[in-house]
């Protein structure tokens, strides 16, 4: 099966206060089913008020990130699925939840993984 990344960036979550509980109990139950069906590998949120380093190879950490990354922020989800098909179709329920558009992402294979 193939690893497939499912994300959104923060500010193409456009909601209110009030909506901010159903949309995160909906986000939830959507993890939940996906726990459920055994596809979940990881998911979660950066934590946009800690700031970006880069570590080099000797151990050296430089504040910030390669000059030519765009800000990385919002929601991610890895899931293992069957198909292409079956991303898109979980990409949609995780859009329904969050109620906004996500991008689809897929890893590459690795033996090891």
């Amino acid at each position: 099966m193939t690893k497939y990344l499912i994300s959104f960036p923060s500010a193409a979550m456009v909601v209110t206060a009030a909506e901010l509980p159903a949309v995160a109990d909906a986000a939830r139950a959507v993890i939940a089913e996906a726990q459920a069906a055994g596809v979940y590998v990881f998911g979660g949120g950066i934590n946009e008020d800690v700031a970006p380093v880069r570590v080099s190879a000797d151990g050296t950490v430089t504040p910030g990130t390669y000059p030519e990354t765009r800000r990385i922020q919002g929601g991610y989800t890895i899931l293992e699925l069957p198909s292409r098909q079956a991303a898109e179709h979980w990409a949609a329920k995780i859009a329904a939840a969050c109620r906004c558009d996500q991008e689809l992402r897929e890893f590459m294979y690795d033996p090891m993984c």
